[in-house]
């Protein structure tokens, strides 16, 4: 017979979800990030000279600032951007050296007062937790309490960013009603992490066990599995996409991202939805996977993509 201590240990062997390689849940309850990477703190940086600082917005989140030295250089106001990480809402922090890097050059590429966002993650905190955490946030930002952002924010120019489970977040609030008076400059949305029931274009569905599983372990009340409106914003029933609450979209896909056909899908139905609006705007990366410029941001795709990015929020 095996003892209490050989069960025990056999439960902390045995996988119940395998969502590799973002989490492994063992049946013990003993959770394992695999790639989860060490915050690095903030500071001075020293490739492009923004600054950066944290800023606690309640005991489970925070928000990293980044200044950048156009600040200092003029009057001129300059626009927010709001960034959401992503990460499948298991992983992620906006402390994380690859989002770090990111936020640095982005504030300096704008130029714009940047804001990385942190918040709750699943399964401790399944959602809405992340929507509340980055809906708080938002609010936080456009009440302009920080000293950084009320010298040198430009209320009228605020933009949501966010790659992943990060760009659906963006989406999330962009369609909030709450969020609707603010009048957003603009969403951005990189690579973001929509799914469906149905395929859509060349959509392989390998992957989708995946994906259905991933959503309805962090989404517990989700309501249609993958298409409820939150993962699946075209899905039939979902609200349209006239609701977005922001002045222009952009939607950022990699060619060999998995994901690449939901955000085709996701900017062709907002322009549909704004008229033919000439203010939604898709950018696809050639020869490139999913959030690559996190992942290798020095080469000459991860440029063009935060050029791109950076033309957008800086061109009225």
């Amino acid at each position: 017979m095996m003892s209490g201590t050989e069960a025990a240990a056999g439960d902390d062997d045995e996988v119940v979800h395998d969502f590799a390689p973002l989490l492994l849940v063992y049946r013990s309850g003993r959770l394992e990030r695999p790639i989860a990477m060490p915050p690095v703190p903030p500071g001075v940086d020293a490739a492009t000279g923004v600054a950066s600082r944290d800023v606690a917005l309640s005991p489970h989140s925070f928000a990293r600032l980044y200044l950048p030295p156009a600040a200092s250089e003029g009057s001129t106001r300059l626009p927010v951007v709001v960034y959401f990480h992503g990460g499948g809402f298991v992983i992620g922090s906006a402390a994380s050296a690859a989002y770090h890097r990111c936020l640095n050059d982005l504030a300096a590429a704008c130029p714009a007062v940047a804001v990385s966002v942190d918040y709750r993650l699943a399964p401790e905190h399944p959602l809405p937790a992340a929507y509340e955490d980055s809906l708080a946030a938002l609010e936080w930002v456009l009440a302009a309490a920080d000293p950084w952002l009320a010298a040198h924010g430009d209320r009228a120019r605020v933009f949501l960013a966010g790659d992943s489970a990060g760009g659906n977040i963006c989406h999330h609030l962009a369609m909030h009603p709450g969020v609707r008076a603010a009048g957003l400059g603009g969403v951005v949305l990189i690579h973001p992490w929509f799914w469906g029931r149905e395929p859509v274009g060349g959509e392989p569905r390998g992957p989708a066990k995946m994906q259905k599983g991933l959503w309805e372990f962090v989404c517990p009340g989700a309501v249609g599995g993958e298409d409820d409106p939150r993962m699946n914003p075209t899905a039939p029933g979902a609200p349209g996409l006239e609701g977005l609450t922001c002045g222009k979209v952009m939607v950022c896909v990699a060619e060999g991202d998995v994901l690449r056909w939901r955000g085709k899908l996701y900017a062709e139905a907002a322009a549909r939805a704004r008229g033919a609006d000439p203010r939604v705007e898709l950018f696809e990366s050639e020869g490139v996977g999913h959030v690559f410029y996190l992942l290798e941001p020095a080469t000459e795709k991860a440029r063009e993509l935060l050029d791109r990015i950076a033309a957008f929020v800086s061109t009225e």
